[in-house]
């Protein structure tokens, strides 16, 4: 059994630090992870707020319940640390993150029956679905995630692929064959930034995608790291959340195409009036820069803004994580 702990971490015992301009997660998630690992030592984290837990000993172990285990380390994290969390358990990875998904703080949300709780979702719920595959389908009535599972294998590999049809296949049958990993290296970095009150304005959330693209730039290159994907996810008055992703043109961690693509995928959710609390920004698709391409531009200017942020972040480096910051967010 495995669960899928997402810590609330907008809590104001741990406000943003005004040396950094980030949020707490980035504090707390490591000593969240250590209370984890005092039930099992199979835990990997998914910053910035995420963990994977395999608990199939612990359970054996302390003879509890899914659910009893759940409360345990609800009530830890709370008496330690003050902050709140979200629970889903399920067989496998991808059922505890949606399960996780759909929990209620307070509520452990347990996946019993794989096939009951996935028949009657939408196909774009399913891990490695996006807008385009959910159109290939859907283009075939293949718009539930029980009509996938009842579909055809070779059906489904003649619509998407060989490898893409069975994968696709087995997680609408409840099977993810997706280990839980310790220590794993990351394959996102996030971050967010949490509005003191309703934020309606839609130039103020702008400011803060360009805050955490410049954030998550300077950390990929710090690392020597380049990203393929962007996800923002904002985070409304009512606890609600909406996530949207998008593919970069090439893997970069250049952070004016990051704010460009961030702005872009803001744009998409036609916020309007929407009153917002928070906004979360997540780097996909992590590899190293050595083994990346970038395609040669002769424009200049995109040439001239890259020697400035290579010398940016030797200053930061150097002074500060704030010694360098694009005007709009000096203020």
């Amino acid at each position: 059994m495995i669960l899928c702990v997402r810590f609330r971490l907008e809590s104001p015992a741990y406000p943003a630090s005004p040396a950094s301009g980030t949020g707490g997660a980035g504090v707390l998630l490591p000593p969240l992870i250590d209370l984890l690992a005092e039930f099992t030592p199979v835990v990997e984290a998914a910053p910035p707020c995420e963990a994977l837990a395999d608990v199939r000993g612990a359970l054996r172990y302390f003879d509890r319940s899914p659910a009893e285990l759940a409360s345990v380390i609800r009530v830890r994290a709370l008496a330690l640390y003050g902050v709140d969390c979200v629970i889903g358990a399920g067989p496998n990875p991808m059922l505890a993150r949606m399960a996780a998904s759909e929990a209620r703080p307070g509520v452990t949300l347990v996946v019993d029956d794989p096939a009951t709780f996935l028949r009657d979702r939408p196909v774009v719920a399913l891990d490695g679905v996006g807008r385009a595959t959910a159109r290939t389908l859907c283009g075939y009535g293949l718009d539930s995630v029980g009509r996938v599972a009842d579909a055809p294998l070779a059906v489904l590999q003649r619509l998407v692929g060989a490898k893409t049809g069975r994968e696709l296949w087995e997680r609408a049958r409840g099977i993810d064959r997706t280990p839980v990993v310790p220590h794993a290296a990351s394959r996102s970095v996030a971050a967010e930034r949490s509005f003191p009150h309703d934020e309606t304005d839609r130039t103020q959330q702008r400011r803060a995608l360009l805050s955490l693209a410049e954030e998550l730039g300077t950390r990929l290159r710090t690392e020597g790291q380049v990203c393929r994907a962007l996800a923002v996810t904002v985070r409304y008055a009512d606890r609600t959340t909406t996530t949207r992703s998008r593919t970069l043109p090439e893997p970069t961690a250049h952070s004016a195409a990051l704010t460009a693509l961030a702005h872009a995928v803001h744009d998409s959710f036609g916020l309007q009036r929407a009153r917002v609390r928070g906004i979360a920004l997540r780097a996909e698709g992590l590899a190293g820069a050595e083994g990346a391409a970038h395609q040669l531009s002769l424009d200049p200017a995109d040439e001239k803004a890259r020697r400035i942020e290579a010398v940016a972040d030797k200053a930061r480096a150097k002074f500060g994580p704030r010694a360098v910051l694009p005007g709009s967010l000096a203020a």
